[in-house]
């Protein structure tokens, strides 16, 4: 492992995280109160940034396996502090439109798809795949802390300096992560090109390693479930905050930075927890966790209720945070490095392919039953798709064949199944 590289990369995550979440406040309250965006408007900019996970999350993994991997990282980057920079230029010489932020909020999710593929292809090259867990836990506690510092700071940067300048911030941390990586001297080869590439032949490739193990098909399905549910509390919450409990922009960015350090215990804890309890075991308890505590989300209310809102936001937090870290370091120790780039690709048109249409959902359900309804719903899904983990066949633990175990030994390795390498 390369601990000064990683530190880099580290270096580049922390201040690209908390920039991220700031602008996640800070434009759809741009859109609410400046543009009087209603509620199906302001969830529209959701399912704009996260579209092009379906439109290109495929095609993407199997073009990172073609190509080195950090020149893509620094262009993502670059392109994406550009776009972001679009709307305070915009503000101080001519008036914002709606327009606009969904074309940012497209150009950002199109870069960004490039960015996270590559990003999680990259790091195994960089820290080594015996130290997957614990690097992966150190960059979930950046996002985690971005998750909670940034609300809080991006509310009171609406409120005290407006909306574009708070997006301004971000558009400068995308500089700042595009010059830590670029400061990468890890040897990276370029990739070996195939006899003859055929997209789709290697997409289909990609596919069938995902869905063919048991556990890699389980985990991935959760969490497609469960992020399409994340996504409409997430597209809404925000207005259920400021219209139904009526929390003005800096209260609003105060409760949810302090829910997400459940985000930030989840991160610090997720390594111990995979170790002591088993894999299987820990993905299990954090995929029901989730669905328990999102159940007092839409009890909140003005008042003591809102203390509901925190336990419920937190906790749900904390769970999400332990199985992101487990789930993805399994993923990523099994995977052969050929195929890195479509697995994550894959994973993420799956996974985050459902964001744009958590958002629709929102969007749909809050304009016809109300936000408090649209999160009882969000909630009761979650739950569900939790249960359905837990009650999956590869979840269940399972013993190694006598012969697999001899052979494993002669041969001074591990098995490649999952079922090898979680322990129960």
């Amino acid at each position: 492992m390369s601990t000064q590289d990683f530190r880099r990369l580290w270096y580049a995550d922390a201040f690209s995280q908390l920039g991220t979440r700031i602008s996640a406040i800070a434009i759809p309250l741009l859109a609410a109160t400046t543009l009087h965006a209603s509620t199906w408007h302001v969830a529209l900019l959701t399912t704009a940034e996260t579209l092009p996970f379906l439109l290109l999350g495929l095609l993407v993994g199997a073009w990172a396996d073609r190509m080195r991997r950090r020149p893509v990282l620094v262009a993502a980057d670059l392109g994406r502090a550009a776009a972001l920079g679009s709307v305070p230029a915009v503000a101080a010489f001519g008036p914002l439109t709606l327009g606009q932020l969904y074309a940012v909020a497209f150009a950002t999710g199109v870069l960004t798809v490039f960015f996270d593929v590559s990003h999680r292809a990259y790091l195994p090259q960089v820290v080594g795949r015996e130290h997957l867990v614990k690097a992966n836990s150190r960059l979930e506690a950046n996002r985690t802390v971005g998750y909670s510092v940034g609300p809080t700071a991006g509310g009171y940067l609406v409120q005290w300096l407006g909306a574009p300048l708070a997006v301004l911030l971000d558009a400068v941390s995308f500089l700042w992560s595009a010059g830590w990586i670029a400061s990468i001297r890890t040897p990276e080869s370029r990739p070996r090109p195939a006899a003859a590439p055929d997209l789709r032949r290697e997409v289909v490739e990609g596919l069938r390693f995902v869905l063919g193990d048991p556990l890699v098909r389980a985990t991935t399905l959760f969490a497609a479930a469960a992020n399409l549910l994340i996504a409409m509390t997430s597209a809404v919450e925000v207005l259920f905050l400021l219209r139904t409990v009526g929390l003005p922009p800096g209260l609003i960015g105060l409760l949810m930075g302090g829910c997400s350090l459940g985000a930030v215990a989840g991160a610090i804890v997720a390594a111990p927890a995979g170790r002591r309890l088993g894999d299987r075991r820990a993905l299990t308890a954090s995929a029901l966790g989730m669905g328990l505590s999102s159940l007092l989300v839409p009890l909140a209310g003005p008042g003591p209720r809102l203390a509901l809102f925190a336990v419920g936001a937190g906790a749900t937090a904390f769970c999400i945070s332990v199985h992101a870290v487990v789930s993805m370091s399994l993923r990523q120790r099994v995977c052969p490095d050929h195929l890195l780039g479509r697995m994550t690709a894959i994973g993420g048109f799956l996974v985050a392919g459902t964001l744009p249409l958590g958002g629709l959902l929102a969007g749909a359900l809050g304009s016809v039953v109300g936000l408090r309804a649209t999160l009882w719903t969000a909630a009761a899904g979650l739950l569900a798709a939790a249960l359905c983990l837990a009650l999956s066949r590869a979840l269940r633990p399972r013993l190694p064949q006598p012969a697999a175990v001899g052979r494993a030994g002669r041969e001074g390795r591990c098995e490649t199944s999952f079922a090898s390498r979680t322990p129960s």
